[in-house]
């Protein structure tokens, strides 16, 4: 009875701390999220982290080796919350223009409801290496998109049509419409425009 007492006991404790660890290495990635958003990832120290968390510097430390695997996890995380958005939304539909409308409104919209970090982000990607990956990371699947609806305009990877796409889908192309006054469905409509002139 007592052994078996001491045994449950353990486990509570083991899981109780396996649980504090947990939700402080949680409260580490979202302090390091909202600096991301508020003041930019160049701008957040290990420090600042801590202070948004209310931990020790070393607390940080013990749960991220360096501001490279904090910044991954604050990415991984990101996105888990804020999914870029699904292909499947727009697979069925016919190949070519529709595909190519309802992929850019989609984007546009997430890029709208998401600009706040996706602005810092791409403003101190060159001033911060550990935002570099993620970010070349995401381009890449972009410019796969882009191949991907292009073949439905009859293009090749490096065709008119998927050049375009590519660089429409890009969030600096959203972020110059959107400067210019264009809402979301007139962005694209303004790409289908230049998707359409291609083929005259």
């Amino acid at each position: 009875m007592y052994v078996h007492l001491m045994t449950e006991t353990r486990r509570y404790t083991q899981r109780k701390r396996a649980a504090d660890r947990e939700e402080t290495r949680l409260r580490i990635v979202e302090a390091t999220m909202a600096l991301h958003e508020e003041i930019g990832p160049s701008a957040t120290t290990i420090s600042a982290i801590a202070q948004r968390a209310g931990v020790q510097r070393l607390t940080v430390y013990r749960h991220f080796p360096d501001e490279t695997a904090v910044f991954a996890a604050c990415t991984s995380h990101w996105l888990e919350l804020n999914p870029p958005p699904d292909p499947a939304g727009w697979a069925s539909l016919e190949a070519g223009q529709r595909q190519a409308h309802a992929a850019l409104v989609a984007f546009y919209r997430y890029y709208r409801d998401t600009q706040r970090m996706w602005r810092t982000a791409i403003s101190d990607e060159p001033k911060v290496p550990a935002l570099q990956g993620p970010m070349e990371s995401f381009r890449q699947q972009l410019n796969a998109l882009g191949e991907a609806i292009g073949k439905g305009f009859g293009g090749t990877a490096d065709s008119l049509p998927t050049a375009t796409l590519r660089h429409a889908l890009a969030f600096t192309t959203w972020a110059s419409l959107d400067e210019q006054g264009f809402d979301d469905e007139a962005m694209a409509d303004l790409v289908m425009d230049w998707l359409r002139g291609l083929r005259n």
